[in-house]
């Protein structure tokens, strides 16, 4: 297996809920950390996500503590399109 690790940042404009998970997440920049895996026996480079996930930093009732929060690609696009809706 051949994993890859790519990061980029997301950007709330509005609070967001993502199922799977009981708080309101306030607007802001968002890092997105995506994993896969390299697909063989291709005649070229393919990836196959395996996870993507969300880090949420903590909040001052958290602690300071940073969150790696497993999200599904689709929810997030879908997320992310009703924020840029409004």
């Amino acid at each position: 297996m051949d994993p890859r690790t790519t990061t980029s940042t997301v950007t709330f404009s509005r609070p967001f809920l993502l199922s799977g998970h009981v708080d309101l997440l306030p607007a802001g920049d968002y890092e997105l950390v995506v994993e896969e895996e390299l697909l063989h026996g291709l005649n070229f480079e393919a990836y196959r996500r395996t996870a993507s996930y969300l880090l949420v930093r903590g909040r001052a009732g958290m602690g300071g503590v940073t969150e790696m929060r497993s999200v599904d690609p689709g929810e997030l696009a879908a997320a992310l399109a009703h924020d840029h809706e409004g």
